[in-house]
């Protein structure tokens, strides 16, 4: 299929010949007709599959007739890099259609967004607490918005935002165009859309699970040697950009700090982080600056970097469907990918969650000459016994399951 197939206007052509658009994705091919009609739609689509042009473009065809300077499209994302992602998107169709998009996010001051708004614009792509702040403020009229879209609902869900989309949704003319898309469903995505919207159309392009082209790595290891063997793993792997995740900030920093004094490129993306650090480590990350980028859940949400090569769970997440949104920033658009899972034994419950979305078991693998005996090593130099004499000193309070007790070797 071309995209040809949609009839879109030429300047629309000329936007997506200008973003380096081939053919259209499956979740272009299933999603930009019913858009292009008008339709609500509820996308079921694994991350890094392309879902960002899959509405920008037959929105962008639709809103080309009719008036111009005020909001008329609404697209509502978690995180400040996923709406800054998508406006900018919006910024290249725009180039030729003469839309204009402004990003409405936190973490920055309010006037240059506010300048922007009353300049007039036709799209306006929102974190919601913002949005709910400017039109508080009365910066922001939502009274002529004819489409709106729920990018990563299931994200924003996570975050807490279930009640401020909900607010949002009761703000807007009841006439409109509904767009969610999400990669997983939980109930209450079922019944916000249940509430929100009208006989939709649902796709679902693949399962709802990792990205396919991922291989998926397990080395279980000692809490106190994950940072060792980490360190280990990237020195014998030739690997292209690399997103690291731990659980929490405080993490993030100390890990990033150790893999800079052994050598690597390696930097931390911290939530609470200034908007202008935050930019600036992104591009360093987008450039190839930075080789390694060591970030927490929440941090690392809309991070899309395409060539990103292997994943790293430092931390294994709480969750199977968390596990799925963390692989999927590598193996985009069709790209092959590694997941790397350095484990501990309170992670065996995830992993066989892991394992049955998988269909499949995860063999555990070593590192060949990694000690694993190694003692646990206390601040000013005191040794403590290794990981095996503790183990045998108290109960474990979970196992491995026994096909894991033969590890294989990795050079």
């Amino acid at each position: 299929m071309s995209f040809i197939t949609f009839n879109l206007h030429p300047r629309i052509v000329d936007g997506i010949n200008r973003l380096g658009y081939d053919t259209p994705t499956p979740v272009q091919e299933e999603a930009i007709g019913p858009v292009l009609e008008g339709r609500d739609l509820m996308g079921l689509a694994e991350t890094g599959t392309g879902k960002t042009a899959a509405f920008v473009l037959p929105l962008s065809h639709r809103l080309l007739g009719g008036p111009r300077g005020r909001i008329r499209a609404l697209v509502l994302a978690p995180t400040r890099e996923l709406a800054q992602q998508t406006h900018d998107v919006l910024t290249v169709v725009g180039r030729d259609t003469k839309l204009r998009s402004a990003a409405v996010y936190g973490g920055v001051g309010y006037e240059p967004q506010i300048r922007k708004l009353r300049s007039g614009v036709e799209f306006v792509v929102a974190c919601p607490g913002r949005l709910l702040d400017l039109v508080e403020r009365g910066v922001i009229d939502l009274n002529h918005v004819e489409a709106v879209v729920l990018d990563e609902a299931d994200r924003m869900l996570d975050m807490g935002f279930l009640p401020d989309i909900r607010r949002i949704l009761k703000l807007l003319p009841r006439e409109r165009q509904t767009l969610l898309f999400t990669a997983t469903m939980p109930p209450d995505i079922k019944r916000l859309a249940h509430d929100f919207m009208r006989k939709p159309t649902i796709i679902q392009v693949g399962r709802q699970g990792p990205v396919r082209g991922i291989t998926h790595e397990l080395y279980p290891v000692a809490p106190h040697l994950k940072a060792s063997l980490l360190v280990e793993l990237l020195r014998r792997n030739e690997t292209g950009p690399v997103l690291v995740f731990t659980r929490t900030r405080r993490a993030a920093s100390r890990l990033a700090e150790r893999l800079q004094r052994h050598g690597f490129r390696a930097a931390c993306l911290q939530g609470d982080m200034p908007q202008t650090k935050r930019q600036a480590t992104m591009d360093a990350f987008r450039a190839g600056k930075i080789h390694i980028l060591v970030a927490t859940d929440i941090a690392a949400r809309g991070i899309d970097v395409p060539d990103i090569s292997h994943v790293v769970n430092y931390d294994m997440p709480d969750t199977v469907d968390a596990y799925t949104h963390r692989v999927g920033r590598t193996a985009r658009a069709s790209r092959t990918g590694n997941a790397i899972n350095i484990a501990t034994r309170d992670d065996v419950d995830v992993i066989s969650g892991v394992e049955a979305l998988l269909n499949t078991r995860l063999q555990c693998l070593t590192v060949e000459g990694f000690d694993y005996d190694a003692p646990v090593v206390r601040e000013g130099g005191l040794r403590q016994a290794s990981h095996r004499q503790m183990q045998q000193s108290r109960p474990v309070r979970r196992q491995w399951p026994a096909h894991r007790q033969r590890p294989r070797a990795v050079a």
